[in-house]
């Protein structure tokens, strides 16, 4: 989960200040969590309560989407969601906006098969962004999320994305200058995993979204979800990895969390959620792709 929150902190002051450029501080004074965040972790929450309770996941997605949102008014919802925050009976609003998509990383990280992760990223989408976009941006990148963590390489993870989602038949080069801002899921989604795939290590990722200029925050969430699952688990500079304070992950996860001091702008529920993510993951079968190794999560 660090990787999507970390790319959310590091775009929110370019969002509306764009920059064309990998050149920037990666952590500027004025960064902060934003609705990626805030609705990423709501995710993590249902998903958490669903498998302990044995309770359809749908529902308790709803309540903690609207208990953070409402938490966190100010956090830069759309006007549509703002609303749906709000209602006493929220339904669907046939939505293709990339909110479906930056809070889809926790599917792919405590999902035991790619099927379950679609499956449960298809879900969290539904709730709130129905439309066929909103939800195929959704699985899409829980499925990059779960590919890269079970030690896929990035050439298999695109090959999936090409085939089964979106046509990455260009560079980040190519499409940089004339990139605007987007914030539909087609605009977003194949921008955020090219961002991953073109990069040589999570930094980079981040700092490749981030280049494209328009929704950064968004963008940089998407391909830190992904790029954080392959570099933390099998990138070449991240494998010797060690416990400390509870958490088994390389000591460059360490120089980033704490040397750019993320736990400290997030609230410590927060970070008590990433951990139990982690916890969950381990518990649901590690990075191994085992058909039937545990019950699923259920969903409706």
């Amino acid at each position: 989960m660090y990787g999507a929150i970390i790319g959310d902190i590091v775009g929110s002051i370019y969002e509306f200040n764009n920059v064309k450029t990998k050149e920037f501080p990666f952590v500027s004074r004025g960064c902060s969590f934003t609705d990626d965040t805030v609705m990423t972790v709501a995710v993590a929450r249902a998903l958490l309560q669903s498998r302990e309770q044995r309770k359809p996941f749908k529902p308790l997605l709803v309540r903690e989407m609207q208990t953070l949102g409402r938490r966190f008014p100010d956090a830069g919802y759309g006007a549509r969601f703002s609303l749906w925050l709000r209602m006493e009976d929220p339904q669907p609003y046939g939505s293709f906006g990339n909110g479906s998509a930056m809070r889809a990383s926790p599917c792919g990280l405590i999902a035991v098969t790619l099927k379950e992760a679609v499956s449960l990223a298809r879900a969290s989408a539904e709730v709130t962004h129905d439309h066929p976009e909103g939800v195929r941006g959704a699985e899409a990148t829980a499925a990059a999320v779960f590919l890269a963590r079970t030690g896929r390489t990035k050439e298999e993870i695109g090959e999936y994305i090409r085939s089964n989602y979106y046509d990455l038949s260009w560079t980040l080069d190519e499409i940089r200058p004339s990139y605007r801002f987007n914030e539909t899921c087609p605009g977003t989604v194949p921008q955020a995993l090219e961002a991953f795939l073109e990069s040589n290590d999570f930094e980079d990722a981040i700092r490749n979204a981030v280049s494209l200029g328009g929704d950064s925050d968004t963008l940089a969430a998407i391909a830190g979800s992904v790029a954080w699952s392959y570099y933390r688990f099998h990138g070449p500079q991240y494998r010797d990895t060690h416990k400390k304070e509870g958490r088994i992950w390389p000591e460059s996860c360490d120089r980033i969390v704490e040397g750019y001091g993320i736990d400290a702008m997030l609230p410590e529920d927060f970070v008590r959620t990433i951990d139990d993510m982690d916890v969950a993951r381990v518990a649901r079968g590690g990075t191994y792709d085992r058909t039937g190794f545990c019950s699923p999560i259920p969903v409706e």
